[in-house]
């Protein structure tokens, strides 16, 4: 049975209290939320102005060195638009670069409105099989354009992030619902993973940012 986290709270992934051992060779990071219902609205969904607005929440992961730092930030690379990507194949992984080039952690998709139950993103890391100098993974996620449209974790409920290993046996779970300390923040530190005395650690953060722009807060790795 899942352990259902407190803020602060650290488990071991690998194996539980209650005796429970989990295969941590491939374990999905599930990310999900609904948006508070407003002017008879539906879930997933704002409403201003009498018209539809899109949510849209991101998830990105950090991969940290022993030194807590991100080693490799990747290059620029130009779509066939002619737009530029920055970040892209290196230790961050987020919309724009969906896929670390070790294979080992992706992004299974971009999720833009929150609607319907589950999992709205998801991160899947091969724990097993990543590389020891990661030392840490922290997964974050970022309102887009929440600044512009005036979206923030306030208007949010039932937020979750949890880790469920590779028989999809759900491990831990850390929930929080929007309330007013959430006002005008536009992206959080939700949790993280990593090594200690050879196995994996989870731990639940939620720490609150008032930026919507995730490059914001990679600047401190």
């Amino acid at each position: 049975m899942a352990i259902n986290l407190v803020k602060g709270q650290t488990i071991d992934l690998r194996k539980n209290d209650k005796g429970e051992s989990f295969d941590l060779s491939s374990v999905t990071i599930g990310l999900g939320w609904d948006v508070k219902k407003s002017g008879g609205g539906f879930l997933g969904k704002l409403f201003g102005g009498g018209e539809e607005a899109e949510y849209d929440l991101d998830a990105i992961a950090f991969l940290l060195d022993k030194n807590g730092r991100v080693a490799d930030r990747g290059r620029t690379f130009q779509k066939p638009n002619g737009n530029k990507v920055s970040l892209y194949e290196g230790d961050v992984v987020y919309f724009n670069s969906q896929k670390h080039p070790s294979g080992h952690i992706w992004l299974t998709g971009d999720n833009r409105t929150g609607a319907g139950d589950g999992d709205d993103e998801q991160i899947i890391v091969k724990l097993d099989s990543l590389d020891q100098r990661f030392d840490r993974i922290l997964f974050i996620v970022a309102i887009y354009q929440g600044r512009k449209n005036n979206q923030h974790f306030g208007m949010i409920d039932n937020a979750f992030i949890r880790a469920v290993d590779n028989h999809g046996k759900e491990i831990a779970k850390f929930s929080l619902s929007g309330d007013a300390t959430y006002n005008g923040m536009c992206s959080m530190t939700f949790a993280e993973v990593y090594r200690k005395d050879g196995t994996w650690k989870f731990r639940a953060i939620g720490e609150p940012h008032q930026t919507d722009n995730f490059l914001e807060l990679l600047k401190q790795y």
